[in-house]
């Protein structure tokens, strides 16, 4: 919310949005933005689609069923996803909360943490316009990696954002 404090109008993509919860609040806080969701899940979709209608903002998002490799509609000013990104042998160990109330499709980067992450950067890479933002929620320990995927698909890494435990779980970058 602070990048877009002084705009009224965008376009964003939301990758893997899940329920909706980033996305839909975005929405509800500036009532210029318009935004656009892809999710492989179908319960996200129904889920995403019941939040946005309670929410009153159905009427700016649409959502979309696909792979993000498959998805090609538009050109957009912000770029968020929270993708999976832990490693596959490390799902076993997750804490019950985590693993009771996830769906694995949400949680498994595959064997390095990162092929999702991977995916969304070039997929982000073709489909953000030149100087939008994308913002993306990393592992605690994938910094330096996301970084370098980040600049080797011309984004311009602007800050990381750690969580309360300060750990770095978030970065923001730029397209060039």
């Amino acid at each position: 919310m602070k990048i877009y404090k002084k705009k009224n109008k965008i376009r964003f993509l939301d990758i893997g949005f899940g329920s909706g919860c980033i996305l839909l609040s975005i929405l509800r806080e500036k009532k210029g933005f318009k935004a656009t969701g892809v999710d492989i899940s179908n319960h996200a979709l129904k889920v995403c689609n019941n939040n946005a209608y309670n929410l009153g903002v159905k009427n700016r998002v649409r959502l979309f069923k696909s792979n993000i490799d498959k998805f090609c509609n538009g050109k957009y000013d912000l770029i968020i996803s929270n993708p999976p990104y832990i490693k596959n042998l490390d799902l076993r160990y997750l804490e019950k909360d985590v693993a009771q109330f996830e769906p694995k499709l949400a949680l498994d980067g595959g064997l390095d943490g990162i092929s999702e992450i991977r995916k969304v950067i070039k997929k982000s890479s073709e489909l953000i316009k030149k100087s939008g933002k994308l913002i993306l929620e990393i592992a605690y320990n994938q910094k330096n990696e996301v970084k370098q995927l980040l600049r080797k698909n011309s984004f311009y890494v602007n800050s990381t954002v750690q969580d309360l435990a300060k750990n770095d779980r978030c970065i923001i970058s730029t397209k060039i």
